[in-house]
């Protein structure tokens, strides 16, 4: 939604806050982590990530993990000027721009961000394709020497909008799920098939850990290892990101692990720890 004044967009912005703490906060949440220590709020968590998502589940990870030392990327688009103020007040750091259009800029104070804290990205964002993954996670991953966390989530029977992305709102009360992969790590200088081939791996493996999500969401079934999680602010984040972490697996091995072949386009290239 477009407003003309910074007046109108803060009003509006404080309003949704309000709306969002109060919605979200009747969900049952629930997440299995491929590693737990991918989340910043561990105790035991080290080093900066770069968590990507699909765009139309961008309320829950919004609603959990503020204060947790993680910027969003967000399109400088007039679209994004609400979700901008919310992200702020929710205690998310912004970054406005794109990694690819205009992108030396943007690259820049993305590095710099992650020097000291996490990243976020909805890769599908801000205008879709639905659920089709834009390489420029890929290419930051790669180029700052970041893994990537790819974050499946659902509700129970959301409420779907007619927008580009079927933007998903959960019904109160309801069951929201998330599965997490581990850290995966992504090797430097990718040339373009290997860029690629990253890209529709991790476009894959997001697709296929969502959809388990919303799965898990409707059907509550019991799942090994999965944890009752809750909003809360991390503790260690803002000195533990900047400590230097695990490198990540590769792709192929999260693929394997999660029962997804790897495909003709392997990425097999092992990065050096």
């Amino acid at each position: 939604m477009k407003l003309g004044s910074p007046l109108a967009i803060g009003a509006a912005a404080l309003a949704a806050t309000a709306v969002v703490r109060r919605w979200m906060g009747t969900l049952d949440y629930r997440v299995a982590f491929g590693d737990p220590l991918v989340d910043p709020v561990h105790s035991d968590y080290r080093g900066a990530k770069i968590y990507v998502f699909w765009h139309e589940n961008i309320l829950l990870p919004l609603y959990l993990r503020g204060h947790s030392n993680i910027s969003m990327l967000l399109s400088r688009h007039g679209d994004a000027d609400i979700l901008d103020r919310v992200a702020r007040m929710m205690g998310f750091g912004v970054v406005r721009g794109s990694t690819f259009n205009g992108g030396s800029v943007v690259l820049r104070e993305l590095a710099a961000r992650a020097a000291e804290g996490n990243l976020t990205i909805t890769p599908d964002g801000p205008r879709g394709p639905r659920r089709r993954l834009a390489p420029g996670c890929v290419f930051l991953a790669s180029t700052l020497g970041i893994p990537l966390v790819a974050l499946g989530l659902g509700y129970d029977r959301p409420w779907r909008f007619s927008t580009w992305d079927r933007f998903a709102l959960p019904r109160p009360f309801t069951r929201a799920r998330g599965i997490v992969s581990r850290a995966i790590a992504v090797p430097p200088d990718l040339d373009r098939d290997r860029l690629e081939a990253h890209r529709a791996g991790i476009e894959r493996l997001l697709t296929h850990l969502s959809d388990e999500a919303e799965a898990w969401a409707t059907s509550d079934a019991r799942r090994p290892g999965a944890r009752i999680v809750r909003r809360e602010p991390s503790r260690v984040a803002r000195r533990a990101a900047r400590l230097v972490g695990p490198p990540g697996v590769p792709l192929d091995e999260e693929l394997d692990r999660v029962g997804l072949a790897a495909g003709a386009a392997r990425t097999d290239e092992r990065p050096a720890a």
